[in-house]
This record gives structure tokens, C-alpha cells and sequence, in this order.
């Protein structure tokens, strides 16, 4: 009796050649612009000691009580797999003292983190995030090169329809006055609110205002404004960041009921929402977080920054974009053992000049192969049996326009180089 097959964990995915293409694309394009505006990478791990998350995004928040995979290893340490690399990356700059020479420092990360969310189309458990990050700088300039980062880097992936979503969550001066006001609020919702925001009201009710149960999000849509209870120096904060955003041309929406639902964050936060995928949805998001290095041992560095969620994006690029695959530069159609070993070694020569040849290594007829370097697209086909090596030449035939040319065998690779250099030449 036959075993069943083993299938993937709920909730993960496998990202097939035909994707990997356009992740790579997208990856590509990301990289440019991070390094031009002089951000640096940095990896990080995939799993970190289980308090460095219970501190950094907050023990009531759905991540930390719900979401994260959490397990103890052999001694009895708590370990968690990342759901999110903010915290990551705050504890290498801690950890390494990266802040001593300069305390400015800009990075960015592209890699999985995991969360045990409800599963559903573009939200899975393994998913995929793309980071920046800014610290050591207070200003809000830093607030808004990273929107107008995340907006530039939608233009070059010709993601247009795009709005990019800004409120300010003030900081420990003027948010209590604020928190006082919506319990108040809360107080009077509460045979509305849900059992998670029950718990929260008391405790955090800044989180009830990210919640996404409608009976929630209907009970807080007279909820009061932030923006209405900052302190002098947030509101100059916020003010400049609106202001700086209008001139460089990035529009904008100043949403009252935007919140992060981390709680380390204080100041600017921001969104990009787009309704490429039907409803209006974030493909990205972000803010300010002064107080997280300090609250983690470290000096206290004001930081800021954003996480793009990668799987919805490429969904989002591959509407827009053709087809990332790049077919084979040749095919060799090689017939009977003599010509096979020829065509392996000149497809490897080739390989090493970076021209992509692919060829037949079992023994399938002319015809055949020609079928096959048509499903590939190939443009070029390079033909060699028994005559083409007793005659001493090959023929290359242009797919496209059925035209053929001969080759010398002996000649042959520094030949196809040229060829194919004078191709991307004439492309470029």
C-alpha cells in the first residue's frame, strides 16, 4: 500500500518557478532604491528569545497572546519565531553597538516571518516582509523619506492605484489626555465591543481602535481625534511631515483612525492602502517608534520605520507586469551520442559567459526537440547530428523568422558569444 502524499502546513506556501521570477524582480527593485538613498542590508535571525517580542510589540497585543509560534527548546529557553523584524533589528543595533560611532544608521531586511493568523487569500503564516529602517534621527524629514520611499518604489513596480495614509499617535506627554477620552467613550460602547476589546479597553484602548470586527469598527466611528489632543512639539512634528509631503508631490490622507497595532510605536504612522485587490487594503505600513531602543536596554535613539507585506505585493505587480520567466538564449538540438557530448560541453562554455543554453539529454527525435524549444520560447536553435559534424558545421536557426545560418563546429562557442553580445547591444 502506497504512503500518502505529504502535504504543506496550513497556512504556508510553496512560491513556484514562474513567481520566484517576479519576487526576484521585485526584490531587485527594492535594493536599488534602498541602497541609492544609502540604506544597508542587514539579515537577521529568524528566531529570537521569546521576551525580546513580549517587550517590544507588548503583551496584550493579538501577536504576542495569540499569534506567535512560541515554543521552549531543550533547556526550558522560550523561543519565538519572528513575527515581524522591527524588534530584530533594534536588538542587533543594541546588541552590536552600532550606535557608538554614529547613531544614524539606515537598514533594511527582506525575509519570512511568522504569525499563526487565520489563513486566507495573500495572509499567510509563513508570509514575507520587506523593511526599512532609520535610527538615530528625530526629525521628521526622516518620517517622510521613508513614505516617499515606499511610494516611488510602487511607481517603478507600476503599483498606481495607491494612497498613502498618515495620522500622528502623539507620545507619553500628550497621549494619557487622549486615552482619557476615548475610555470614556469605550466605557459607554462596551455592550458592542467584542471580547478581545473588553479585555483591551482598560488596559490599552488605543488597540481597540485597530480592531477590524465590524461591531468594533462601528461603536469607535465617533471615536475622538488624536490630532486634536497632541502637545506643541507633536503637532509641529506632524505639521512638518504633511507640509514636506505636499512639496515633494506624495498624496496624502491624514486618517484620524489610523493606529499601529504594535505598541511601540509614538508620533507618525502611515500607511499605503490600495484596491488593486478589490477592497481597500494596506500593502504597507509603518511609524515612529522613539522609545523602543531604550525600552530594550539600548540608549535612547529615536527610530523609525516600515514593513511592506511582500506576498500581497507581488500579487498586486504580477496584474501589471508580463512575465518575469526568462526563457533559455539557445536551444541545442543534439542527435546521437557524438553530438550530445559536443553540445554538453558547449552549453556549459556558454553557461560561464552567461548565455543560458539548454539542450535534450535524452534521445528524443529532431522534431521533438524543436517542439520543445517552442513551448520554452527560445529564439535561437542550434541543430547537430552525424551530417552537421561530418560536414563540420552546424546550423543555428532564428525561431522567429525561420531563418538559418551555418556555424563552424570549431568555432563555435567564441562564435555564439559574439552573436549573442551584438544581441544585447543592439536590445540596449
Amino acid at each position: 500500500m502506497s504512503q500518502p502524499n505529504i502535504q504543506l502546513i496550513r497556512g504556508f506556501k510553496d512560491i513556484l518557478p514562474g513567481e520566484t521570477e517576479l519576487w526576484q524582480q521585485i526584490e531587485r527593485t527594492a535594493v536599488a532604491l534602498f541602497e541609492d538613498f544609502g540604506y544597508r542590508e542587514i539579515r537577521i535571525p529568524i528566531m529570537e528569545k521569546t521576551e525580546l517580542f513580549a517587550r517590544s510589540i507588548g503583551e496584550d497585543t493579538d501577536i504576542v497572546e495569540k499569534e506567535m509560534y512560541t515554543f521552549a527548546d531543550r533547556r526550558g529557553d522560550q523561543l519565538t519565531l519572528r513575527p515581524e523584524a522591527t524588534a530584530s533589528i533594534c536588538r542587533s543595533y543594541i546588541q552590536h553597538k552600532m550606535y557608538a560611532q554614529d547613531p544614524v544608521r539606515k537598514f533594511y531586511t527582506i525575509g519570512p516571518m511568522f504569525r499563526r493568523e487565520r489563513p486566507q487569500k495573500g495572509r499567510y503564516r509563513q508570509f514575507y516582509q520587506i523593511d526599512a529602517e532609520i535610527f538615530g534621527v528625530a526629525a521628521p524629514y526622516a518620517d517622510v523619506e521613508l513614505i516617499f520611499l515606499l511610494r516611488t518604489l510602487f511607481d517603478r513596480l507600476n503599483v498606481t492605484d495607491t494612497t498613502a495614509h498618515v495620522n500622528s499617535l502623539g507620545c507619553p506627554v500628550c497621549r494619557p489626555r487622549f486615552k482619557e477620552a476615548l475610555s470614556a467613550l469605550l466605557a459607554d460602547a462596551a455592550p458592542s465591543l467584542c471580547s478581545d476589546c473588553l479585555r483591551r479597553k482598560d488596559r490599552n484602548p488605543l488597540r481597540v481602535m485597530d480592531c477590524k470586527v465590524p461591531g468594533c469598527r462601528e461603536a469607535m466611528a465617533g471615536a475622538p481625534a488624536i490630532l486634536d489632543y497632541l502637545c506643541d512639539e507633536c503637532s509641529r512634528h506632524f505639521s512638518m511631515v504633511t507640509d514636506s509631503l505636499t512639496r515633494l508631490g506624495v498624496p496624502f490622507e491624514v486618517d484620524k483612525q489610523l493606529v499601529r497595532g504594535l505598541d511601540y510605536y509614538t508620533r507618525t504612522a502611515f500607511e499605503i492602502q490600495t484596491g488593486a485587490l478589490g477592497a481597500q487594503s494596506a500593502v504597507a505600513g509603518g511609524g515612529r517608534y522613539d522609545s523602543l531602543v531604550g525600552s530594550l536596554g539600548g540608549p535612547e535613539i529615536p527610530a523609525i520605520g516600515f514593513a511592506i507585506g511582500f506576498d500581497r505585493l507581488a500579487e498586486i505587480v504580477a496584474l501589471t507586469t508580463p512575465s518575469a520567466v526568462r526563457p533559455p538564449d539557445l536551444y541545442i538540438a543534439a542527435l546521437g551520442e557524438p553530438a550530445k557530448k559536443l553540445a554538453f560541453e558547449w552549453s556549459t562554455a556558454l553557461g560561464l559567459k552567461s548565455i543560458a543554453a539548454s539542450m535534450e539529454y535524452g534521445d528524443k527525435s529532431l522534431k521533438a526537440q524543436m517542439k520543445q524549444a517552442n513551448r520554452m520560447g527560445v529564439g535561437q536553435v542550434l541543430i547537430v547530428g552525424e551530417s552537421e559534424l561530418a560536414s563540420g558545421a552546424v546550423v543555428l536557426r532564428n525561431m522567429a523568422d525561420k531563418t538559418q545560418s551555418e556555424i563552424s563546429v570549431n568555432a563555435i562557442v567564441d562564435t555564439l558569444i559574439e552573436t549573442f553580445s551584438k544581441k544585447e547591444q543592439s536590445i540596449g
